[in-house]
């Protein structure tokens, strides 16, 4: 990978406050990116970490924003486009769960892991597109989705049905964007250490390191080490791939 890459250019990592979407844009701004994320509530871990993208030399834009209201997400991305004068990376992590087994699942509860998870990534994939359709160097979106998008997860019909249709859309996306240089890819993640694996208890915890061949969950370092390389000039030739980062889980 060019060290030399991401430096000038800019991303949007959709849900960065914490966890995995917060080690992906500290890792895209420790190589030089400009980062635009959006936060939900948390203004001030917003501002914390737009401080520490700041310190380390290079441009931070955060802004309230729901992923799942089209019109407040194409605003985002232009402001973006505006304010750090180009729109390079997408990356599409915000999610949430609401999880139960669906005989017991409430309308409310499908409609909003849907309505972030799947439409959130769409609603910022069209919008920022056409910026990256005008980059002589094209651009990269990567969509976080996960192995319940792939083996379908007990008690989780919304979660997995949100995930996999993400990998749909990475699959479409990246067939009608291949002629205009933009690459779309999706990570399909399994239990990865975030302040989420830390609520589980610790016999379905044990359980579940059980059943993963390498018998640990993964970190949010590996995640950022991953999506860094899949956004990179390193990658420029895959595209619409789903890569499973999940310790083996999955086979």
């Amino acid at each position: 990978m060019n060290e030399g890459f991401f430096v000038g250019k800019t991303a949007i990592v959709t849900g960065a406050t914490r966890g995995i979407g917060r080690a992906v844009a500290s890792r895209l701004a420790g190589l030089g990116c400009n980062v635009a994320f959006n936060y939900a509530s948390s203004a001030a871990a917003a501002d914390e970490l737009a401080a520490e993208m700041e310190e380390a030399g290079v441009k931070a834009f955060s802004d309230a924003c729901d992923v799942a209201d089209t019109d407040a997400a194409a605003a985002f991305v232009k402001t973006v486009k505006n304010e750090l004068g180009s729109v390079d990376f997408l990356v599409n992590n915000a999610g949430i769960t609401r999880d139960g087994l669906i005989l017991r699942m409430k309308e409310a509860d499908w409609d909003a892991v849907i309505d972030t998870n799947l439409k959130g990534a769409w609603n910022f994939s069209k919008a920022a597109v056409r910026p990256m359709m005008r980059n002589e160097d094209g651009g990269s979106i990567l969509n976080v989705s996960s192995i319940s998008g792939v083996v379908g997860m007990l008690g989780q019909s919304n979660y997995s049905a949100s995930k996999a249709g993400m990998i749909g859309l990475t699959k479409s996306l990246a067939k009608e964007m291949a002629s205009r240089k933009i690459t779309v890819n999706a990570l399909a993640l399994g239990l990865i250490e975030t302040d989420m694996a830390g609520d589980m208890n610790e016999e379905y915890r044990e359980k579940i390191l059980e059943q993963i061949p390498l018998g640990r969950l993964g970190n949010t370092d590996e995640v950022a080490d991953i999506s860094a390389f899949l956004l990179s000039d390193s990658a420029r030739y895959i595209t619409g791939q789903v890569i499973q980062a999940d310790g083996g889980l999955a086979m």
